[in-house]
């Protein structure tokens, strides 16, 4: 070997330990930044024509793991949802505040039954009625501001969807751009590493937005998939479209996350034709969907349900009863019922006048089986006008409210139920028409309809019902649109349904009680229907749809109910007293000191009652499997959140002991190429010291 290719060998390696010594200096600087891959020199033998000539120095080159940093991105976007979910289900259980909190649903109930208890004790105490009027409004009022602040988390949640959606665009940009970075270095023969360690990071914080699948292209680019196989970024780059519902309420339905082809500055343009799959895509985005679209409406289901189940069981004990002395005027509320519809009542009622005492003026017993099988509403109005002989007049109108109206200003009305008692679903004459009922809501008849399938429905064509169905985990699995026909009957309706998309997923029936019922086939249990939009009015009545099929905690209506005005500021007026029956005319029917009524609300407050379909339970069981339904929710959330989290933690912890920066391991690395520098110069002084020797002996 020649002097000078001693001069180049040592040249070389003093320039390979420099290179190698610059990379390992890279590695100490950012051994505390985040997402950091430590870089390593290539270093190999140069050969020229069989010999060695030195050492050829590679671009610094990223130390990393594509399987460990894959892992990261599928955990963090568990972690995403978990913690989503966590937050918002938290906040949900806070609502309902600490169990035995004097503001509690719970107490609130409590409250109700211990106040219709005193009224049992303390005959004609206007305080003793009177608070348990207010205690009724109190339950309503909280259950419906219970429901506000629900609708306000959700709008909240709805809100958070669109940060996220924004942010995951700008996230999607970036990985673009920096792919095409990478690509050109790598193109180039230069290093990638700082933008595959950007890209790194912005891939990470997307999957926690999103759960995702990386694929590793040969030119240094990646591409994404969300989790339901819909391309995210591939060498085009695409963004989410979202339209943000306005005004900050919750929404019945929302619009789904699209996505759309984007230039390269990030303008989107024209759809992909797909679209994220709501729940299932993942992350912090999935989680959100989630409680947005399946937690907070079931929430606000139940809330319903219990409202109703509250108002059934009060109205059934004070429609059971009259006021003393008993008005003048019952008036009832809308039904969905025409005077021209099938009557349907078995049994008999008692329908009385009295006077201001509590004498009976006039009386007569109807027995609604005995009117025949084609009786209608008007048969029944008709029989009762006849009955009481002209001492006071029923009547219903256009919008199916019924009416009896005493004829002397003087004398007052009662209603009582006899033996067998009339019954049309499972409830009394007088409590179906809401004559005298204590809680009214002007969106809902508060009962079962007791339609049967032969009965018309009383919609028109034009009207329509928009179904959706998700499974337990909130992702949804179909929706149809129910268009009713002019003419058509309740059948009809369930034909439809069943006919449609829904019915891959389960079945629709009336129940004996005229509600539908939707039976979800096996591997679809936990399944819940919800009813985004209804246009239909049953014949002018103001009735949808939704309250009279039941199928949702929508059909009571909490938001608009009351304690019926009558009530408010005057709680005598509250039916306490009960009609006694076979009292001839002339002798005393009610008594001023009865509160008989009191102890039937006492225990219908306690009975267990059907929630609509939705199980058998007794208000106190209803409301505190209610309250403990969300708290072992919002427990298992947290459950959640904190497995993800450390599975998280553990494959960033796996990532980095693979790819960061160890002090101990670039210290000694250190040393090695300083001493690898060294031995080059010292290769270096010895060829320059032969030289020298040389240059003499030629002298």
């Amino acid at each position: 070997m020649s002097l000078t290719d001693i001069f180049s060998s040592a040249r070389s390696g003093l320039s390979a330990a420099q290179s190698a010594l610059k990379t390992v200096s890279t590695n100490i600087a950012n051994v505390g930044t985040p997402g950091y891959a430590r870089e390593a020199v290539s270093l190999t033998t140069a050969v020229v024509q069989g010999r060695v000539t030195g050492v050829n120095v590679g671009e610094p080159s990223r130390i990393a793991d594509q399987f460990l940093e894959d892992l990261v991105y599928g955990r963090a976007g568990e972690a995403g949802r978990a913690e989503a979910e966590a937050g918002y289900l938290d906040r949900l259980q806070s609502l309902l505040g600490q169990p035995g909190a004097e503001g509690g649903i719970p107490a609130r109930i409590d409250a109700l039954s211990a106040a219709a208890t005193a009224m049992t004790g303390l005959p004609n105490s206007p305080q003793t009625v009177g608070n348990f009027v207010a205690q009724v409004r109190d339950a309503i009022a909280s259950l419906q501001q219970l429901g506000q602040d629900a609708n306000q988390v959700q709008a909240d949640v709805e809100a958070e969807i669109g940060y996220d959606v924004e942010r995951a665009n700008s996230l999607l940009l970036r990985i673009h751009q920096l792919n095409g970075e990478v690509a050109r270095l790598d193109g180039l023969g230069r290093s990638a590493s700082g933008a595959a360690d950007r890209r790194m990071q912005a891939v990470e914080e997307l999957s926690g937005l999103i759960s995702i699948s990386v694929r590793h292209q040969t030119d240094g680019r990646i591409t994404i998939d969300s989790a339901d196989g819909k391309v995210l970024l591939d060498r085009q780059l695409r963004q989410l479209d979202y339209a943000i519902p306005g005004g900050g309420v919750a929404q019945g339905k929302y619009p789904p996350i699209a996505i759309r082809f984007a230039n390269d500055v990030g303008t989107p343009g024209a759809s992909t034709g797909d679209q994220l799959s709501g729940a299932a895509s993942g992350g912090a985005i999935g989680g959100l969907v989630n409680m947005r679209d399946s937690v907070v409406p079931g929430f606000t289901d139940q809330l319903g349900l219990l409202f109703g189940g509250l108002a059934e069981a009060v109205n059934s004990a004070s429609n059971a009863a009259t006021a003393m002395p008993p008005p003048n005027a019952l008036g009832g509320r809308p039904t969905g019922l025409l005077g021209t519809d099938r009557l349907g009542f078995s049994g008999q009622a008692q329908f009385a006048v009295t006077d201001a005492q509590g004498t009976l003026v006039a009386s007569t017993t109807i027995d609604f089986g005995a009117l025949g099988a084609g009786a209608t509403v008007n048969t029944a109005i008709a029989a009762i006008n006849t009955g009481l002989g002209g001492a006071a007049t029923a009547s219903i109108d256009a919008q199916g409210v019924l009416s009896i109206i005493a004829t002397a200003p003087g004398n007052g009305l009662s209603i009582g139920q006899s033996t067998p008692p009339s019954d049309r679903a499972g409830i009394g004459f007088s409590q179906f028409f809401g004559l005298n009922d204590v809680i009214q809501s002007a969106n809902s008849a508060l009962a079962p309809t007791g339609f049967v399938p032969t009965d018309p429905h009383g919609f028109i064509t034009g009207q329509t019902v928009e179904l959706m169905l998700r499974d337990a985990t909130g992702r949804e699995l179909a929706s149809a649109s129910l268009s009713p026909q002019t003419g058509g009957t309740f059948g009809a309706l369930v034909t439809s349904l069943n006919a449609g998309a829904l019915s891959a997923y389960g079945s629709f029936s009336m129940d004996a009680k005229g509600r539908f019922v939707f039976t979800p086939q096996p591997g679809y249990a936990g399944a819940r229907l919800s009813i985004p939009s209804d246009s239909t009015d049953r014949a002018g009545t103001g009735r949808t749809f939704t309250t009279l099929s039941g199928l949702t905690g929508a059909w009571a209506g909490i938001e608009s109910g009351a304690v019926r005005k009558e009530l408010v500021g005057n709680p005598s007026r509250l039916p306490l007293a009960t009609l006694q029956h076979g009292i001839a005319i002339g002798s005393r029917a009610l008594g001023s000191g009865d509160v008989s009524g009191a102890l039937s609300i006492v225990n219908a407050l306690n009975a267990v009652r059907d929630f609509s379909g939705h199980g058998m339970a007794s208000l106190q069981r209803y409301t505190s499997d209610l309250v403990g339904g969300i708290g072992s929710t919002a427990a298992l959330a947290q459950d959640r959140m904190t497995d993800a989290a450390a599975r998280k933690a553990d494959a960033v912890n796996r990532r980095d002991s693979f790819s960061g920066v160890n002090l101990d391991e670039e210290l000694s690395q250190m040393v090695v190429l300083q001493n690898s520098y060294g031995a080059s110069a010292r290769v270096i002084t010895a060829a320059s010291q032969m030289y020298d020797t040389l240059i003499e002996m030629m002298r």
